[in-house]
């Protein structure tokens, strides 16, 4: 069979699976209304990490458009080369300060920093303990430091799971590491992060949180989950984050003690062998951090839409018989999943929404466990309490079309 040949088979599975992926290209942008490519008209966005809105405010922009003015587009080298600006270094520093650590590093994104973390830091005399549902770059970053390092055991252990936890805790050896997300990216969910760390103290093992859907939203003054749960850096030694989410910008970090960082420095191999970000992408990051630092008022309007829709939707699914068709999972977070478990009838209903002008997340397999194909609704602090009304009655009348429809009850 020729390789080309070989491609296009793969590409039908996947169309025929119901599991093929797209994009779609945005011609413009202003807060959460964007105007896609081809279409005339606009949609409202509910599938944008953008949890605060910053990614479009003013103050940022000026930011961002000052450093560009000052160095340009790019960094032009590496942190460890010639890379590393002064609004990196400011960046770092804020970051360490916000975490309440003594350091922070800066990576190009998220997947590079748990790559370079994991891989620096896993050995041979140690265990990765990791949370099933954890991000894929968790996953791989265990993976390759499993293959890499020698690892003596990597295990993902059930989700949340304490006691499963504990159970591999007994056989770990020391300085083992228990990997977690804060806040689950597909299920919206907490990790229990103060029973974890108990226990991570009692086994001494050494817990990893990402906090990418957590830093910014969670916490007092938005420094996080591991803030928000009452825990300090003798708690959870290891805290990594993005910034392209509730920041609005773009990268990653992770902070620590100074031991850590300059061990990150020395062996993380995706830190020391990458372009620097953009010194303006640095400073929008850092005028970030000062909105979220200094004001509460967009962590209380994010929370309140949350409220919203939790509340709303609650009430669809005690009055309504096809919401009960579908599995709400429970989170207080701006991550809504509603559970459809269908691929097809999870395309139907986000194409169903999309006509109807609210961009909403179609996520199957294998972001998620087969059988478990959702529905992502992503709040912002942006979006007003009419805009979050009118997806529930399009989502309403989706479900509705979509679940009743009888070619589509037969596809599983």
């Amino acid at each position: 069979m020729k390789f080309e040949q070989h491609l296009q088979n793969r590409l039908a599975e996947q169309k025929s699976a119901n599991r093929y992926r797209q994009r779609k290209t945005i011609a413009n942008q202003t807060s959460f209304g964007q105007q896609l490519a081809g279409s005339t008209m606009p949609v409202v966005n509910f599938c944008s990490n953008d949890y605060l809105g910053l990614s479009v405010h003013p103050k940022v922009k000026a930011a961002a458009g000052q450093a560009l003015h000052e160095f340009g587009v790019g960094s032009g080298a590496s942190h460890l080369v010639s890379g590393h600006s002064h609004y990196h270094h400011a960046l770092e520093q804020a970051l360490a300060q916000m975490t309440g650590r003594a350091r922070a590093l800066l990576f190009s994104n998220g997947y590079m920093a748990n790559l370079g973390l994991i891989t620096a830091l896993a050995g041979k005399a140690q265990h990765i303990l990791c949370d099933k549902l954890n991000h894929a770059s968790i996953i791989d970053a265990c993976q390759l430091a499993a293959a890499k390092n020698g690892v003596k055991q990597f295990i993902r252990y059930r989700h949340c799971d304490l006691a499963h936890l504990e159970q591999l805790l007994q056989k770990a050896p020391p300085h083992s590491l228990v990997v977690s997300d804060g806040v689950f990216s597909m299920d919206g969910n907490c990790a229990p992060l103060e029973p974890m760390a108990a226990l991570c103290k009692q086994y001494q093992a050494v817990l990893v949180v990402d906090d990418a859907h957590g830093f910014g939203c969670r916490g007092d003054k938005g420094a996080g989950s591991v803030q928000a749960a009452g825990l300090t850096e003798q708690d959870v030694p290891i805290y990594m984050a993005t910034l392209g989410k509730a920041v609005g910008g773009f990268g990653a970090f992770v902070a620590g003690s100074e031991a850590l960082i300059e061990t990150l420095i020395q062996f993380a191999r995706p830190y020391i062998y990458t372009t620097a970000l953009p010194p303006a992408v640095a400073a929008a990051n850092l005028q970030s951090l000062q909105l979220i630092a200094h004001s509460t008022a967009l962590r209380a309007a994010l929370n309140s839409n949350i409220a919203i829709f939790t509340t709303r939707v609650a009430a669809h699914c005690q009055q309504s018989a096809h919401w009960q068709q579908v599995t709400l999972l429970p989170s207080q977070t701006a991550i809504q999943p509603i559970v459809l478990g269908c691929e097809k009838k999870t395309m139907a209903v986000a194409d169903t929404l999309m006509a109807a002008g609210f961009w909403v997340g179609a996520i199957r397999p294998p972001t998620v466990p087969k059988g478990t194909a959702r529905l992502r609704i992503t709040l912002s602090a942006k979006h007003g309490a009419s805009q979050i009304e009118a997806l529930i009655a399009a989502l309403d009348h989706a479900l509705l079309q979509a679940l009743n429809h009888p070619a589509s009850n037969n596809d599983e």
